[in-house]
């Protein structure tokens, strides 16, 4: 008879054997980076194991989901979600040796989000000893950590009702994140010896001019748009290249921004404005938008909201806080895909840092959360 998967040895043990598998994404410039096949064939055999039904399948050449399905495959159908992709280890020790001391569990991964991987599997296996009226399916996503192929390729092909999303969420219940977009500016001068000012034209002042119109616009507007989950709009300058001597007025320069956006705001809009702050003062510079994700907000009041706040408040005793972040999560492409979306995870600290670690008993608590959430969802009484 296999253990308990949602014991406290079970869950955590999962958790270290999960991040002793390097996954960095192969995206990010890591000479070292993997990728998620070897972590995703480990989680597909693991789940094989316990019961679920699961198998691979490939977002991009090389770049595997690990999709596992357990239920009757009748009635309503709930998406388990997270990411097996991490960022890179400079800096780290040890990134692959977990280690458990005091309570916390740390490696790369830990917190973002091989935590809520183990939470997800463990939660499936468990039900897989159920007779679950519904399906339960697990989607193990790779590259949420640069541009979220595996959730855009798992919304193709799977349609659902509901999804649980498990990114570290300090056992809060995450209805609401904001959107980006990655802008383009070019500015464009006329390249002359350094003594000519009579013919020269730096398009490096010229974008001096519109940087600091797009901060005073951050600064006096975007801060006072607030939404109550997510707090308030920002933008800022992220990159900037320009010029090509010290001598010479430099024909062009090249800036990139970043907006964050609200869940009241549009992608169209946001864009708008910028234009109109660079043209206003150079007529023309060029404006690209390059990239884009959308903000999510889910009604408190949906099912899958209120499955995972009911379940919260039978595991561990109280209600969730429920909450908002300002940072992206996979959860705003499901949400597009038509299935409501939340998030609850463990937690920890340390994401994208030297020193990651995870609290040890949020993620056993994750998972058992999990396990009732998608009994309640799946309209079955608690046992």
């Amino acid at each position: 008879m296999r253990a308990d998967p949602l014991g406290k040895n079970s869950v955590l043990g999962l958790l270290c054997d999960l991040i002793r598998i390097p996954s960095v994404n192969p995206a990010l410039g890591d000479g070292a980076a993997p990728g998620e096949k070897a972590i995703a064939t480990f989680s597909v055999k693991w789940l094989e194991e316990h019961g679920v039904r699961a198998r691979l399948e490939e977002a991009a050449p090389g770049r595997p989901n690990a999709v596992g399905e357990t239920g009757s495959g009748s009635g309503k159908t709930l998406v388990l979600c997270a990411h097996l992709d991490t960022v890179g280890v400079a800096g780290m020790t040890a990134p692959y040796t977990p280690s458990i001391r005091d309570g916390r569990v740390y490696g790369r991964g830990a917190y973002d989000m091989k935590s809520g991987v183990a939470a997800v599997m463990c939660a499936a296996a468990a039900l897989a000893r159920e007779a679950i009226q519904g399906t339960v399916l697990v989607a193990l996503v790779s590259d949420e950590e640069y541009e979220s192929r595996g959730a855009e390729h798992f919304v193709q092909r799977h349609r659902a009702d509901g999804c649980i999303l498990t990114e570290g969420s300090e056992g809060k219940l995450v209805l609401a994140h904001k959107g980006f977009l990655w802008i383009d500016l070019v500015t464009k001068g006329r390249a002359a010896h350094g003594s000519r000012w009579d013919l020269g034209k730096s398009a490096i002042g010229t974008m001096g001019r519109i940087i600091a119109a797009i901060e005073e616009f951050d600064s006096r507007e975007l801060r006072k748009r607030v939404h109550p989950l997510v707090g308030p709009s920002s933008m800022h300058c992220a990159l900037i290249t320009g010029g090509v001597g010290i001598s010479t007025y430099a024909p062009r320069c090249h800036l990139e921004i970043e907006r964050r956006t609200l869940p009241d705001e549009t992608p169209e809009k946001a864009m708008e404005e910028i234009r109109g702050i660079a043209l206003g003062i150079d007529p023309e510079a060029e404006v690209t938008l390059r990239f884009s994700r959308t903000p999510l907000l889910t009604d408190r009041d949906a099912p899958i909201a209120r499955s995972v706040r009911e379940s919260v408040s039978s595991v561990v005793g109280t209600a969730p806080e429920e909450t908002g972040v300002g940072y992206w999560m996979d959860a705003a492409i499901f949400a597009g895909a038509g299935i409501p979306s939340v998030n609850y995870g463990p937690a920890g600290a340390g994401a994208h840092e030297t020193v990651e670690w995870v609290d040890a008993s949020s993620v056993v608590t994750c998972a058992r959360v999990l396990r009732e959430s998608a009994k309640r969802f799946l309209g079955q009484k608690s046992v």
